[in-house]
């Protein structure tokens, strides 16, 4: 008898909810999750930057998801967290309305992201996925960022060390 060879793998991600919708992150990109903690501001960074927190003696930038993604923005409650996700080397903390769950979903269940035209971007969604009732946006957060972002990022993190020293 012979073996099916194109089995589906189980991918594990963290899900979690902006407002009213379902996004999820693998989980091999996060570092910890934490409770939602004094931000300090940092100058001149992009809106959707709330600033760096001091967590055991990291500087973590961190980025108000719901701003990054052009929703209003949202005063923290007891179920907003904070999401640390290792980004090109650089640990950074996403802002997000409530933590759900780690879901293990078949890679069959995934599906591609619609496109809805060239003005639209949604680089950022890789796939689809069906959890119940829910359909979660799997998040690539390598695209939630472009390249020079990504340098400001680290930049930020770099200078809140070194006056730190």
């Amino acid at each position: 008898m012979e073996q099916n060879t194109t089995q589906s793998r189980r991918e594990r991600y963290l899900t979690f909810f902006l407002g009213d919708e379902q996004y999820g992150i693998a989980i091999d990109r996060i570092k910890e999750i934490i409770a939602m903690m004094k931000v300090t501001q940092v100058p001149k960074t992009p809106h959707y930057m709330r600033g760096v927190i001091n967590l055991r003696g990291s500087i973590i930038p961190i980025v108000d998801t719901r701003l990054r993604f052009g929703m209003e923005i949202r005063e923290p409650d007891m179920h907003t967290a904070i999401i640390i996700v290792e980004v090109e080397k650089v640990n950074v903390g996403f802002i997000v309305d409530r933590v759900e769950e780690v879901a293990s979903i078949d890679s069959a269940h995934l599906s591609e992201p619609p496109k809805f035209g060239s003005h639209i971007d949604t680089d950022f969604i890789c796939s689809m996925a069906q959890i119940e009732e829910n359909v979660v946006m799997i998040l690539d957060v390598l695209k939630l960022f472009e390249a020079d972002e990504l340098l400001s990022l680290e930049q930020i993190q770099q200078k809140q060390i070194s006056e730190g020293e």
